[in-house]
């Protein structure tokens, strides 16, 4: 369970729980739930309370036993009994679903309407009817008095269909080009449609009348508000009798009294999104609202913000439990998120044990992401002497660092340093006894970090002061009462190093105001020694001696930067003459390198050589083997060249190749011989 806090709103995220690693394999991630006793407590209120890829829209019954959800892929809804905390049923349907109603207080009677400008009709046992409206349909709303349901979309007329009578009736005839939303008043009835045009039309389903038109696109623009194009209506919400809430889909949200034309109030989300659902919180007078990234939760009378919440990915649609303080999200995400958030009620009665978990949470600290493991850049590996790890299975590589066993970065951190804890317990104490000192009456001190770039500070700030004075212009704020940069006159790190290399090219003119500014600091440092409570500045000079050492600065400026680079060159060259006198004390030893199979070692200058035909360009090599014959280029008919190489050959290879050549010229001989013998015995034999 994970634990977030805005504005001192505790929101408890139920369907999150302790994560684990990405690229854990699922054996492992069994293995860690039969081993760890926290990841086997996860808290999975309702089993497998997802969707194969995403879900879009997400409604609770009015009886409150069943939660429904539509989502893909394949299109599909799914109904969940809250008093098993399991799935009731799963039904696949032929297209994607824009929206659907629950008609019944339980889940026997559903509407869905789809993306082919299907209307489908669900009872208990399962499909029931399908019939299809003459324009894609993007909202629908249901009128309980006379049993019709108003279908808006991507036409100018509001199509009525009687589920009584079984047939459509006639449409309204409305001014906007296309609808998006609309809603029906629970109380008066009045049918309310929000177009694309950014108005929103009322109308009376007893006279089939329009009885108000409210321009909101023109409402929406205040003084503080940044959109770009026309905002269109994207939500729509009554509120009792007589408010409606309305989105638009530059990211506003207006609060309207259908008896005034002009919004109570206007609250921006200040995201550009437009916004996707708007709840009621009638005990706090809230107003819940979001957009594809944020759920906001605002005081519908002053407009100022109560909480907020940003779930991991982009949220479809956000359903508020009745009379409770438990909210549902459908999500770009197969996990649908549940959050509880007790200010705004109690748990529901099928998930009371939630109130005792969260008064127990309280009471322990909260417990952060991936618990078990630690993450550790390159740096951090070498400063704990664990870089031959890299590699290893005991580092998971992972953006820019790698992930490591919490026990294993303890041990080994203790190892490195054992006295780290009490560095730590000492510096602890010492900002503590600052703290105290801090509530006294303090006399004005120099910080012990970058003394002289606080003096210089201190006394631009007073001549600054003068200079307002006199023009009669607000001081600006200090550098050292900043926040800010407070860390740079406390770290003994942010120390200005004036021998560094950088810092002489950068500032090489030390002017008379800096050695008077070194001076001031000698006479602040001997006088915080002696323990005097006041401190005495040196009196300065006059304006226009100032003026004038400021144009012996300037004239100087080339000087000093010739002689700050000779300074730097004889340091250089000093350097130089350490180092020679180093290697000359130094006693070479000797080296011995391994000569390869089949090769005779003849001197040192054959590898020099083979170095230098390496550096040597691929032109020049070409033209050495052209000219030793171990390389023949030659035209092709087509055009192209043809490139053969021969293969040198190391003095062993011709030994044995002259040998063989040696062995097949003794056995010709010996072939030809015996061939001789063989002819002139066959001839005596003939003679006889």
């Amino acid at each position: 369970m994970q634990v977030s806090s805005l504005n001192e709103v505790k929101i408890y995220s139920l369907s999150a729980g302790r994560s684990l690693p990405e690229w854990l394999s699922d054996r492992k991630k069994r293995a860690l739930q039969k081993k760890d006793v926290d990841i086997r407590r996860r808290i999975e209120l309702i089993q497998d309370f997802e969707m194969p890829t995403v879900s879009t829209k997400i409604q609770v019954s009015r009886d409150g036993q069943y939660i429904m959800a539509v989502g893909t892929y394949k299109p599909r809804v799914r109904c969940f009994d809250t008093y098993q905390l399991s799935q009731k049923f799963e039904r696949c349907l032929d297209s994607e679903v824009v929206t659907f109603e629950i008609l019944s207080d339980d889940y026997s009677k559903i509407v869905f309407l789809q993306c082919g400008r299907f209307v489908e009709f669900h009872s208990q046992h399962g499909h029931y009817y399908r019939t299809r409206i003459p324009k894609f349909g993007r909202d629908f709303s249901y009128h309980y008095p006379s049993c019709d349901l108003y279908f808006v979309g991507a036409s100018s007329e509001v199509y009525r269909l009687n589920l009584e009578q079984g047939r459509f009736l006639n449409s309204l005839q409305t001014e906007a080009s296309e609808s998006s939303v609309c809603d029906i008043n629970p109380v008066h009835f009045l049918f309310a449609m929000g177009t694309a045009e950014g108005k929103v039309e009322c109308w009376d389903p007893r006279t089939r009348n329009r009885v108000g038109l409210l321009d909101c696109a023109l409402s929406s623009v205040t003084a503080d508000t940044e959109i770009e194009g026309l905002p269109s209506i994207s939500a729509l919400k009554f509120d009792g009798a007589l408010n409606m809430a309305v989105g638009t889909s530059t990211g506003q949200v207006l609060l309207y009294d259908l008896r005034s034309s002009n919004p109570l109030i206007v609250k921006d989300h200040h995201y550009g999104l437009p916004i996707k659902s708007i709840q009621f919180h009638h005990q706090l007078d809230l107003i819940i609202s979001a957009d594809s990234r944020i759920i906001k939760m605002w005081n519908k009378d002053t407009g100022k913000i109560f909480t907020s919440m940003e779930p991991e990915h982009d949220i479809n649609d956000v359903c508020l439990y009745p009379n409770s303080g438990m909210l549902m999200t459908a999500n770009e995400a197969p996990k649908m998120n549940i959050y509880y958030i007790p200010v705004l009620g109690p748990a529901p009665k099928w998930c009371s044990f939630l109130d005792n978990l969260t008064e127990e949470l309280e009471e322990t600290p909260e417990s952060t992401v991936y618990d078990d493991y630690k993450f550790v850049t390159r740096k951090d590996l070498e400063t704990l002497g664990l870089a031959h790890l890299i590699g290893s299975s005991l580092l998971r590589a992972y953006m820019h660092g790698f992930f490591m066993d919490i026990r294993l970065y303890h041990k080994a951190k203790m190892m490195a340093n054992p006295f780290a804890y009490e560095e730590y317990r000492r510096e602890k104490i010492r900002q503590k006894i600052e703290e105290t000192r801090a509530q006294r009456v303090q006399l004005k001190k120099l910080p012990k970090v970058n003394k002289e770039l606080a003096l210089k500070l201190i006394e631009e700030e007073g001549e600054e002061q003068q200079i307002s004075r006199k023009r009669r212009q607000k001081n600006l704020p200090s550098l050292l009462k900043d926040d800010r940069f407070k860390v740079m006159f406390e770290n003994p790190d942010f120390q200005v190093d004036e021998q560094s290399e950088e810092f002489r090219l950068l500032n090489p003119l030390v002017s008379k105001i800096s050695e008077k500014r070194k001076r001031k600091l000698k006479i602040l440092e001997e006088l915080e020694a002696q323990g005097q409570e006041e401190e005495e500045e040196p009196e300065g000079k006059a304006s226009d001696a100032e003026s004038s050492e400021s144009s012996d600065d300037e004239k100087g400026w080339v000087e000093e930067v010739r002689k700050q680079r000779k300074l730097l060159r004889q340091e250089e060259k000093l350097k130089r003459q350490e180092r020679f006198k180093e290697d000359q004390q130094t006693l070479l030893k000797p080296q011995f390198f391994e000569i390869k199979e089949g090769e005779e070692f003849r001197s040192f200058k054959d590898s020099a050589k083979k170095q230098k035909l390496m550096k040597k360009t691929l032109e020049d090599r070409l033209k050495l083997e052209e000219k030793l014959g171990t390389l023949n280029v030659s035209d092709t008919t087509v055009g192209s060249k043809q490139a053969t190489f021969k293969l040198k050959k190391s003095e062993q290879q011709r030994k044995q190749q002259e040998a063989e050549k040696r062995h097949r010229q003794e056995r010709k001989t010996l072939r030809r011989s015996a061939s001789h013998l063989k002819s002139r015995r066959g001839r005596g034999r003939l003679f006889h």
